[in-house]
C-alpha cells in the first residue's frame, strides 16, 4: 500500500482541527467508549530514531463488527506522525529490519493472514508469503536476509476433500494442527518465488501457550540458530509441558536446552549468544503462577536462577546492549513497575515506578529505547518511548484527541481490612460531580483470573462494563483485588486455593461496607457484576446473600463439576482444589454457585458467548435454569459467535449497553450529571 506523505498529514491535521472543534457532550456512553482507539506493537527502530505502532479502532457497517488495525510511524521525539498502511483489512505486528529501511507485518488483506514488507521511505506493500493457514508471531534475521515465522499446519488433500463434502465431524484429540517454525527468504530465488522452510516438523507445537512474558523465539545475533518454547500440543491444558530447544538454522538440528518439570518459555539470547535467559515456573507449575529468570548457557554449564521478584510474575522484556541486566516488568499493587535486574548481583533497581499506567513494553534490536503504551484513569492510550539509559517517557503518537470532552468519575485506591486482618486494595470510582456526603448506588465489579487485578487503567476503554458510563449515570464503582490477585505476592496470589468463595468473597464484603461506612454507597441501592472468575464471584455472592439488588453474571463458571468436564483446560481446577471431582467431589459441589441457587432473589442478568471454550455457554444455561425453575428474577442474553473474550465491536456494545440499562432499571440513577468542560 503505498505511503501517502504530505497527504497523510494533512489528513491528521484536518483530524485534529476536527477535534479542537468538538463540543462538550453529556457524558460517557457505550457508543463513544468504543471510539477510543486502541494502541499496539510499539517498537522502536534500531537506532531508535523512529517508532512504528499499531492503532486499532472499531468498525461497525451493515455487513462489518471488527477492530481495524493500521500501522503508523513518528519520529522519537513525536513529530512527524505518519499513517503507513490503509487496506480496509487490518496491518498489524510491525517488525523493523535489521538497517531500519522497511517495515514487516502481517494482514489479511489477501484472505489469510501473510508476510508483507513495506519500504519506510516510500512505496507500495510488498506481499512475502502466501500460505495456506496464517502466519503468526515472526522476527527479522540479523542480517536481514530471511524471516522466521511461527504457522499453524496447513489443511491437507483430505482435510479439503471433506471441506467440499461438507464433512466437519471431527475426532477429540486426534489430527490436531500444531504450530511450527518456518523461514522465508526476503529475496526471490531464481524462479521468481519464495519458498517457505519448515525448521520444526517434530511431535510438538511452538509456543508456551498464555503464559506471562516475552515471545516464542529468538535468533541468536550470528543468525546461525532459533531458539524456541514447545510444548507437547496446542491445547491449553498443555502449557505446563513448555521446554526450550535450539535449532541449528542450516542444518534444521534440534538440541534441547532445557527440559525440566517445571514450564520454561520466553527464551531470549544474550547479546554476545553464549546464554539464553528464560522464564521457569516452579516444579510442578501451577495455574496461580510462581516464576523466575534463568540464564541457561547455550555451550552447556550451571544454570543461573536469579532471585525472585516481588511478585514471582516477570514480564521479560530483553537484554541490555551490554549484557549486564535483564529488563522487565511486574504487576505491583494496581500498577506496572519497570525494573531491571543485574545478571552478577541479583539486584534489582527500579527504573519507572510511577503514577501512569504503562504496558506492552519493546525493546529495539540495539537495546537502547523502549517502546510502551502509557494510560491513566483520566488519560487516553497512547504510544511513548524512552531511552532505556534513563527512562523518560515522551509520547508519540495521537491517537485519541479526537474523543468529545465528557467527564470522568475521580478514581481513587482504596485500602480496607478483612475479615482477618489481611489488608485488600481496590479502586473506587466516584460518579461523575460526586457531591461528598451523598449516598449513591454502588456497583461491585469483580475481576476474572482468578489471578486478575484492576489496575489504573483508562477509565474509558471498552469492555464487557461500560464504566465511564456507570459513573455519567451516577453509580459508584468498586473494583476490589482480593486474595488471589495478581500484584500483591506470591503468597495472597496462592490465598484462594481450596477456598473459592470463601476468604475471597469475604475480601469482596468487608470492601462494599468499607465504601458504605465512608458514607459513599447507598446499602439499598448495591449491584455486582463480573465477567469469567468474576461471573463465578458474581454468581456465587448472590447465593451467599440478597444484599445486592441486581447482579450481572458474565461467562461464568457456576458448576466447578460439569466445568471440569467440558471447559478446555481440565487442570485448572485440579490444581486450584486439590483433585478431581470423582476422587472427591464434596468441595466441588460446595463452591459450586449451581448447587447453592435454592434462594436466590437478586434480579440477575446472565451473559455468555456462544463459541466460549474456556467456560462453555451450558454454564450459563445452568444457573440461568436453576434461577429460571425457582421463578427467581433471572434473563439470559446468549452472543453469537463469541469466544470467552468478545471481539466484535457491535456484541461489546450489545454487552456494555444491556448492563447499563440493567443496572439502571433495577438500582435507578442516583443523580443526573449536567454538561461538563471536563475539567
Amino acid at each position: 500500500m503505498a505511503r501517502l506523505g504530505v497527504c497523510a498529514m494533512l489528513v491528521v491535521g484536518l483530524l485534529v482541527a476536527g477535534v479542537q472543534a468538538q463540543p462538550a457532550v453529556e457524558g460517557w456512553t457505550p457508543e463513544l467508549m468504543l471510539k477510543v482507539r486502541r494502541i499496539a506493537s510499539v517498537r522502536p527502530s534500531p537506532d531508535g530514531r523512529r517508532v512504528a505502532y499499531t492503532v486499532a479502532e472499531a468498525e461497525m457497517t451493515e455487513d462489518r463488527s471488527e477492530f481495524v488495525s493500521q500501522i503508523w510511524v513518528a519520529n522519537s521525539d513525536g513529530s512527524d506522525a505518519t499513517q503507513m498502511t490503509f487496506a480496509t483489512k487490518s496491518s498489524t505486528n510491525p517488525m523493523w529490519s535489521p538497517d531500519g529501511k522497511f517495515l514487516a507485518f502481517t494482514s489479511d488483506r489477501s484472505g489469510k493472514t501473510n508476510l508483507f514488507r513495506l519500504r519506510v521511505a516510500g512505496g507500495e506493500a510488498e506481499q512475502l508469503s502466501d500460505v495456506k493457514s496464517g502466519v503468526g508471531a515472526f522476527a527479522w534475521s540479523p542480517d536481514g536476509q530471511q524471516i522466521a515465522f511461527v504457522m499453524n499446519d496447513p489443511p491437507t488433500d483430505a482435510d479439503e476433500k471433506a471441506a467440499k463434502l461438507k464433512d466437519d465431524s471431527r475426532w477429540m484429540d486426534r489430527d490436531y494442527k500444531m504450530d511450527r517454525l518456518y523461514l522465508i527468504s526476503v529475496a526471490k530465488d531464481k524462479e521468481g518465488k519464495r519458498v517457505s522452510r519448515l525448521l520444526t516438523p517434530g511431535n510438538f507445537t511452538i509456543g508456551a501457550a498464555a503464559r506471562p512474558g516475552g515471545g516464542s523465539f529468538d535468533w541468536s545475533p550470528d543468525g546461525k540458530s532459533i531458539v524456541f518454547s514447545h510444548r507437547k500440543s496446542p491445547f491449553a491444558d498443555d502449557w505446563t509441558t513448555s521446554d526450550v530447544s535450539i535449532v541449528d538454522v542450516a542444518t534444521g538440528k534440534i538440541a534441547p536446552l532445557a527440559k525440566t518439570g517445571g514450564s520454561e518459555f520466553a527464551p531470549l539470547f544474550s547479546p554476545n549468544g553464549k546464554s539464553v535467559a528464560m522464564v521457569v515456573s516452579d516444579d510442578p507449575p501451577t495455574w496461580a503462577g510462581n516464576y523466575t529468570m534463568q540464564i541457561v548457557p547455550v555451550g552447556g554449564g550451571a544454570v543461573k536462577s536469579l532471585p525472585g521478584t516481588p511478585d514471582r510474575q516477570p514480564t521479560l522484556i530483553g537484554w541490555s546492549s551490554d549484557g549486564t541486566r535483564l529488563f522487565f516488568t511486574e504487576t505491583h499493587g494496581t500498577l506496572n513497575r519497570l525494573s531491571a535486574i543485574n545478571i552478577e548481583s541479583g539486584k534489582i533497581e527500579e527504573l519507572y515506578s510511577g503514577s501512569d499506567f504503562v504496558r506492552a513494553f519493546e525493546l529495539n534490536s540495539k537495546g537502547s529505547t523502549f517502546g510502551f503504551v502509557r494510560e491513566a484513569p483520566q488519560r487516553a492510550p497512547e504510544a511513548c518511548v524512552s531511552s532505556s539509559d534513563k527512562f523518560a517517557p515522551t509520547q508519540v503518537s495521537q491517537a485519541n484527541p479526537h474523543l468529545p470532552t465528557a467527564p470522568l468519575g475521580k478514581v481513587e485506591v482504596l485500602k480496607w481490612k478483612s475479615f482477618d486482618g489481611q489488608e485488600i486494595e481496590g479502586l473506587l470510582t466516584y460518579p461523575v460531580n460526586y457531591q461528598a456526603g451523598t449516598r449513591v448506588s454502588l456497583l461491585l465489579q469483580i475481576h476474572g483470573g482468578p489471578t486478575g487485578v484492576f489496575v489504573q487503567s483508562f477509565a474509558g476503554n471498552a469492555g464487557n462494563y461500560p464504566n465511564a458510563a456507570f459513573a455519567a449515570r451516577g453509580f459508584a464503582l468498586l473494583q476490589p483485588n482480593p486474595r488471589g490477585s495478581t500484584g500483591y505476592g506470591q503468597k495472597f496470589r496462592f490465598a484462594n486455593y481450596q477456598d473459592w468463595g470463601g476468604g475471597d468473597f469475604r475480601d469482596l464484603m468487608a470492601g462494599v461496607d468499607h465504601v458504605i461506612e465512608k458514607g459513599i454507597a447507598d446499602p439499598e441501592r448495591l449491584g455486582v457484576m463480573g465477567w469469567s472468575y468474576g461471573g463465578y464471584m458474581t454468581s456465587w455472592t448472590i447465593t451467599q446473600t440478597n444484599r445486592f439488588k441486581a447482579a450481572s453474571v458474565g461467562a461464568a463458571v457456576t458448576n466447578l463439576v460439569s466445568f471440569t468436564g467440558t471447559a478446555d483446560i481440565p487442570g485448572f481446577l485440579r490444581d486450584y482444589l486439590g483433585g478431581e471431582p470423582w476422587e472427591d467431589v464434596s468441595l466441588y459441589r460446595a463452591r459450586s454457585p449451581v448447587f447453592q441457587a435454592k434462594g436466590v432473589t437478586t434480579k440477575t442478568l446472565v451473559q455468555h458467548g456462544e463459541a466460549d471454550v474456556r467456560v462453555p455457554v451450558t454454564q450459563g444455561y445452568e444457573f440461568y435454569n436453576a434461577l429460571k425453575q425457582q421463578g427467581a428474577p433471572v434473563e439470559m442474553l446468549v452472543l453469537p459467535r463469541q469466544p470467552h473474550g468478545p471481539t466484535e465491536p457491535r456484541m461489546i456494545l450489545k454487552i456494555m449497553q444491556t448492563n447499563l440499562d440493567w443496572f439502571e432499571k433495577h438500582l435507578g440513577r442516583s443523580q443526573v450529571v449536567e454538561a461538563s468542560d471536563g475539567k
